[in-house]
């Protein structure tokens, strides 16, 4: 079973780029880690190829190469924080309309053109100060991610609001130095639900 890791800095967290077997540091690796235990008799294959800095555009440039060539049996998707976080400085926003076009149209392309199951994961900011205003474009795309998995997804995990869920009693920091990207602990958690939908799903 091929299982394909997609999205930005979250997923990517360092991974060898020459071997996209190398699954990084970050929430695949942990994720792998207790699929593979949990299904011993079965082979699995797991590629790694977030790409830290990527947006929903650089998925479409990416859909043929790093999606559709690659014909996964699995396939994830976490990305949409980076369509906030580069236009926050000067609070210009990617539109809405922009976002949805681009995210469908890597959903619909993996719906079409491979037979994978489908992971949606939420874009997720924990509540730190200094980005608190990210807040302003962020929940209208979260939205727009969730109405995207009602159409496209096998499984969705809304993990913005599993993430806020874990920090009544944790510090954010417990989780994420600054609030977007996972330390060791946010990377065992974010794969602990992971490896729960994936057993839903086949």
């Amino acid at each position: 079973m091929k299982i394909l890791f997609q999205g930005d800095s979250i997923t990517d967290c360092g991974r060898n780029r020459d071997d996209y077997h190398d699954l990084g540091a970050g929430y695949p690796k942990y994720a792998a880690e207790l699929i593979a235990k949990a299904y011993p008799e079965t082979e699995f294959e797991f590629i790694n190829l977030g790409i830290s800095g990527d947006q929903t555009k650089n998925l479409v440039d990416r859909l043929q190469s790093d999606f559709i060539d690659i014909q996964p049996d699995f396939v994830s998707i976490h990305i949409g924080i980076n369509d906030t976080w580069h236009r926050a400085a000067e609070r210009n926003w990617l539109g809405n309309d922009v976002f949805e076009a681009q995210y469908r149209k890597v959903l619909s392309e993996i719906k079409d053109k491979t037979n994978a199951k489908l992971l949606i994961i939420e874009q997720f900011l924990l509540p730190v100060d200094d980005k608190a205003y990210f807040r302003e474009d962020l929940n209208g795309k979260i939205d727009i991610t969730r109405k995207l998995a009602r159409e496209y997804a096998d499984f969705y995990i809304p993990l913005d609001g599993l993430m806020a869920q874990a920090c009544v009693g944790n510090d954010a920091s417990h989780w994420s130095e600054d609030g977007v990207h996972p330390n060791e602990n946010g990377a065992k958690f974010i794969a602990g639900i992971y490896a729960d939908a994936f057993g839903k799903m086949i």
